[in-house]
């Protein structure tokens, strides 16, 4: 990934509870937004595409909206999110 692909992805939300940090992220060149997950615990994290006018809900409950594939794509989480997530 490139440095100006990074700095093009905005992180828009964040929060933490119990050990899981959710964040929401919109990137500008393809107008996607995206909700990352992680168990700081465990280390496991997923990340997922999410429509724009569901991203506050699906950030808000992140594993509903990843257990509905028929609205969002599971992926493996992105480096740089997993990286800025653990660097707070």
């Amino acid at each position: 990934m490139t440095t100006a692909a990074i700095t093009e992805r905005r992180e828009l939300a964040h929060r933490t509870s119990d050990g899981i940090e959710v964040t929401l992220f919109w990137t500008k060149p393809s107008d996607r937004v995206t909700i990352a997950v992680l168990d700081t615990r465990s280390g496991d994290a997923l990340e997922f595409d999410v429509a724009g006018s569901a991203a506050l809900d699906a950030f808000n409950h992140p594993y509903a909206y990843a257990a509905r594939r028929d609205h969002c794509t599971v992926s493996q989480p992105r480096t740089d999110a997993v990286i800025a997530s653990t660097d707070r």
